[in-house]
């Protein structure tokens, strides 16, 4: 933290008022705000517009492959059995996995099957009509959420740019700031309370009659208050997914016994991913009889049924119902009895777990369907919106324009140490779990430290020169940045 300020006269701490303390803060989290938004927005910009992207791919993958999805809808249905023997007979070389029922008439059965060539955490769905067990066509299944082929392009598209694990680091460094930059900004936002005359409208709203760079500030600072909370979401929630940060999340989570429980049963250990190996025993009780006790224990669709991992081990019945984050039961079934061997409920899990599932699904647009899909756009849009005016007030107020004011250093030096030792401790913990965003912090240090020699260096050098002038609708003393 010292290194954002090398060319001040060290000053005496002052009472550590909360005055004090801002007006010394203050100029810090400018620097901070300044960096973040110059070196990381363009990482956020990245994550946020194929965010966007990705929250419209739902509707997308139902348009694309509307013939494999959806069949004319009729009263009567055959067994299920029969049509995932269609599938079979349709890719007799792959083992079925998994089956997920029809979720209504008019929509087709899915049924995956492990086949040799595919990539990992891939496998074959084969499209069945329910109503006819004739097979509407095949496509990849990507993962646990079934995503395919367009979905799960777009969606590699926002987790790495396919750039594999080297593009995983793109979207960590992004989630890893994103939470710093839209505290810091809350905070500057906030603190303009502090000016006589403030009013209440004038930081939830934009100002009217401004112009220049004072109304680009308000309308970033006004749309900057609204989505912070959602900014807050997408950064704890992205991190859980990322390589290094995630790992921490992961361990932190294992040792506070947050994780989630899996289903106890004869043979299955983790029913969250990949399907199980194996085909029916002699004395298999069928899938139809699988669903029927399932229903007796009161799960609905939509389901997956997982296949036992070799004869005569369980089948699990799970819901897959992400819109209601309440239907995600588990049951696992006995295939040579067809009774209920092991039972999971959501309701059951522990708070952190849940917190987790539905953090989870609510990133990735399935909480509430459609409306959690829209509240994602509009955030995405948000990022966006706010880089872009973030941008253009830095443009306004470059140096080279000859009035922009440099932000004052050596600030820090008048907080006192009850307050700045345990902000030192905290920013280094964080950067060891999140590391990213550690070493990146580190980078900016330096390269601050580099700018203020050059700074002092130019000063020493050079005769007393005019004050520069503010923009004439200037109200800030500091040069902007993205997301200032």
């Amino acid at each position: 933290m010292t290194a954002l300020a090398n060319d001040e006269h060290a000053a005496e701490p002052a009472p550590p008022t909360r005055r004090a303390t801002w007006t010394a803060l203050r100029p810090l989290i400018l620097r901070l705000h300044f960096y973040a938004g110059i070196l990381i927005a363009p990482f956020l910009l990245i994550a946020a517009t194929t965010g966007l992207l990705y929250a419209a791919s739902y509707q997308i993958e139902k348009v694309v492959y509307q013939h494999e999805l959806t069949v004319p809808a009729r009263d009567a249905q055959t067994p299920l059995a029969q049509q995932v023997a269609a599938a079979r007979a349709a890719q007799p070389q792959g083992e079925v996995t998994a089956v997920r029922p029809s979720e209504g008439s008019g929509r087709t059965t899915r049924v995956l099957l492990d086949v040799p060539g595919l990539a990992e955490s891939t496998q074959l769905a084969v499209f069945v009509d329910p109503h006819t067990a004739q097979v509407r066509g095949t496509l990849e299944s990507y993962g646990s959420s079934g995503a395919l082929p367009v979905r799960a392009w777009i969606s590699n598209l926002h987790r790495h740019l396919h750039l594999g694990e080297t593009g995983r680091l793109y979207s960590e460094l992004a989630a890893s700031w994103l939470w710093v930059v839209a505290l810091g900004g809350l905070l500057l936002w906030l603190g303009r309370r502090r000016r006589p005359g403030r009013k209440l409208r004038g930081l939830v709203a934009p100002e009217r009659g401004t112009r220049g760079r004072r109304r680009l500030m308000s309308w970033h600072g006004a749309i900057g208050l609204w989505a912070a909370a959602g900014l807050l979401f997408l950064s704890a929630t992205g991190l859980t997914w990322s390589k290094y940060a995630g790992a921490n999340v992961e361990d932190l989570r294992t040792s506070l016994g947050w994780s989630t429980p899996a289903l106890a049963s004869s043979d299955h250990g983790d029913h969250t991913g990949a399907g199980a190996r194996g085909g029916h025993a002699t004395s298999d009780v069928g899938i139809d009889t699988v669903v029927q006790a399932a229903a007796g224990k009161g799960l609905s669709g939509p389901l997956q049924i997982t296949w036992p991992d070799e004869p005569g081990g369980d089948y699990v019945a799970e819901e897959i119902d992400k819109q209601w984050p309440q239907r995600l039961d588990q049951v696992a079934v006995n295939s040579s009895t067809g009774q209920v061997s092991g039972e999971l409920r959501f309701t059951d899990y522990p708070v952190a777990a849940k917190l987790t599932r539905w953090g989870i699904d609510g990133h990735m647009g399935l909480l509430f369907g459609l409306l959690n899909q829209i509240v994602l756009a509009c955030i995405a849009f948000g990022i966006i919106t706010l880089i872009v005016l973030g941008y253009r007030m830095w443009w306004r107020r470059r140096p080279t324009r000859g009035f922009a004011r440099p932000y004052q250093r050596g600030t820090w030096r008048r907080v006192h140490w009850a307050v700045l030792v345990p902000l030192a401790i905290a920013a280094a913990g964080i950067g060891v779990f999140l590391p990213l965003m550690g070493i990146s912090l580190v980078v900016f240090l330096l390269l601050d430290v580099l700018l203020g020699l050059r700074s002092r260096t130019s000063r020493a050098a050079e005769p007393a020169a005019t004050p520069p002038q503010p923009e004439p609708d200037e109200t800030q003393p500091a040069t902007s940045a993205p997301g200032s």
